[in-house]
């Protein structure tokens, strides 16, 4: 398949894997941080950039959006790293379970494998999911992704999000939407059980905003519970979105999680 990605540095692999709606342009800032020590390979999932849209006749599978982490790995010797924001996130971390050893660092940033809240009885955070999921799920089937944008900018960046964004954003923000209304079915179709996540060999850094919304708070209590061994940091104030949003808060965690890998 064709896998869009930029390519920059020199060093061990760093793969990092962009968020829904916003594609590896994200990473602009976490690249030039790294690039002097590392290769930083930063993807586009299926729908972004040039990497070709999910083809649409059968739900989308965290297996099939990993894909395209594992063919950049496939191209590099030695150990790869891999950082992955919400849906990124997720797709890390089932990247790192299919790659197994050759992953030695994997950094989640606010990740969103809502399968697990069904999975570990968080019913009232799966409730809260289930409710954007079906709203983007009816109304981009319509194909009125105006208003599934502006439920989703609302909940992912705070409320009264939308209303603010300047009207040349909110386009552009309608315009990458599409591949989310697959996405959900990767994120909530995955049979991946948490005791799988406990054999993970990487050394796991989750970093996550305590006031972010139920549902990752919860996903990050349910990893934090099963996997003691791995390493949680909380950034105050970032929200959701603050990789983007806030890159001076995560990016320097991002490095220095890396920069302590003993390969």
């Amino acid at each position: 398949m064709q896998v869009d990605y930029t390519d920059e540095g020199q060093g061990p692999v760093v793969v990092l894997i962009h968020s829904s709606v916003s594609a590896n342009q994200q990473w602009r800032a976490l690249t030039e941080a790294l690039k002097d020590r590392y290769r930083v390979l930063a993807v586009n999932l299926f729908g972004y950039g040039e990497t070709p849209p999910w083809p649409g006749n059968s739900p989308q599978s965290l297996y099939a959006q990993a894909q395209p982490v594992l063919a950049l790995s496939e191209e590099t010797a030695g150990p790869v790293h891999l950082v992955g924001h919400s849906f990124g996130g997720t797709v890390a971390l089932k990247a790192a379970m299919l790659l197994g050893p050759r992953v030695g660092s994997l950094v989640l940033l606010e990740p969103n494998p809502f399968y697990l809240l069904q999975q570990n009885g968080r019913t009232r955070a799966l409730l809260e999911v289930c409710g954007l999921r079906d709203h983007v799920k009816c109304f981009g089937a319509l194909g009125d992704w105006s208003r599934v944008a502006e439920r989703f900018a609302d909940y992912w960046l705070g409320d009264g999000a939308w209303r603010a964004m300047p009207e040349k954003r909110r386009a552009a923000f309608i315009k990458a939407l599409p591949p989310n209304f697959h996405e959900w079915d990767a994120v909530m179709n995955e049979e991946t059980t948490i005791e799988e996540c406990k054999g993970l060999t990487a050394r796991t850094l989750v970093v996550s905003d305590q006031a972010t919304r139920l549902p990752i708070r919860e996903i990050v209590d349910i990893l934090a519970e099963a996997c003691p061994h791995w390493s949680f940091h909380s950034v105050a104030k970032g929200g959701h979105m603050a990789p983007l949003t806030h890159p001076e808060l995560v990016n320097p965690v991002i490095r220095d999680f890396l920069d302590a890998d003993p390969a």
